[in-house]
């Protein structure tokens, strides 16, 4: 269909179609466009939309190849991603760039062989349980604020405060275009000293799950998860599965505050 660019199902019914021309109205007929049929010429005088194809296609596992030898690997599933990290233990884990990017531009870092995460279903999951809340790592902050928001309005008070800080906290934590691509693990394995995130994981009794390349899970609580400036917890051949952070307690209150030159995008 032209004007929602999802696959149209009307046949070779005729379409009556209504448009203004210098004030003036004038009535067309155009056939319905099949969605194998889709000819960008036919849009010319229509607003241009999203590739229907694009927004129809599975999602595959790919392996691309660039400059300097450089691999780029995107498993869809959680075995596919530890047989990876198996193979590749030193392999660098990329989720929404916006760290291993300026790293390698700005730092002259080198990854011959990087990981995408983004698209792994179990580091994508977010369940909302009876104690608490799960989160997998790979979960973009724009998700993760709204599902604190839909937490807030449906559990009680009490048990959100946790929740309320870091739903607060993300109003200030760069902005919309950033949050929509930067995961939550990412954050926190970047381990960045100024990071408006890690206080709160550790203030809310934030617990780590962590997965090495044999599929064995361990847990750590985020207080001892950070080791130092830039250092975390993590093995080599280790990585971050997911986040859970417990409902507060009665008389157990957690605020966030942010000081910065500037309040938004800082």
């Amino acid at each position: 269909c032209p004007s929602s660019g999802k696959p149209c199902s009307c046949g070779e019914h005729k379409v009556h179609n209504c448009e203004s021309s210098f004030g003036a109205a004038t009535i067309g007929e155009h056939k319905p466009v099949s969605y194998s049929e889709i000819d960008g010429s036919l849009y010319n005088e229509k607003e241009l939309i999203f590739p229907p194809e694009l927004a129809l296609r599975n999602d595959l596992p790919l392996k691309l190849h660039g400059y300097g030898g450089i691999r780029w690997y995107r498993p869809l599933k959680l075995s596919a991603l530890l047989d990876l990290k198996s193979l590749y233990p030193n392999a660098k884990l990329v989720a929404g760039n916006t760290e291993v990017g300026i790293e390698m531009n700005f730092k002259n870092a080198q990854y011959p062989i990087l990981i995408s995460v983004t698209h792994v279903h179990e580091l994508n999951v977010l369940n909302i349980k009876e104690n608490g809340l799960e989160i997998g790592s790979s979960v973009r902050l724009s998700k993760l604020q709204h599902i604190l928001l839909k937490v807030i309005t449906e559990r009680d008070i009490h048990e959100t405060s946790s929740c309320r800080a870091i739903s607060e906290q993300l109003k200030w934590f760069a902005g919309k275009q950033v949050k929509n691509v930067a995961s939550v693990g990412g954050n926190i394995c970047t381990a960045s000293p100024i990071s408006d995130l890690n206080p709160l994981w550790m203030a809310a009794r934030a617990e780590f799950q962590i997965v090495d390349s044999k599929g064995h899970i361990r847990t750590v609580r985020a207080k001892d998860f950070f080791l130092g400036y830039r250092k975390v917890d993590l093995a080599q051949g280790e990585m971050l599965l997911s986040i859970f952070i417990p409902w507060s307690r009665h008389f157990e209150f957690v605020k966030e505050f942010k000081q910065s030159h500037r309040r938004e995008d800082d």
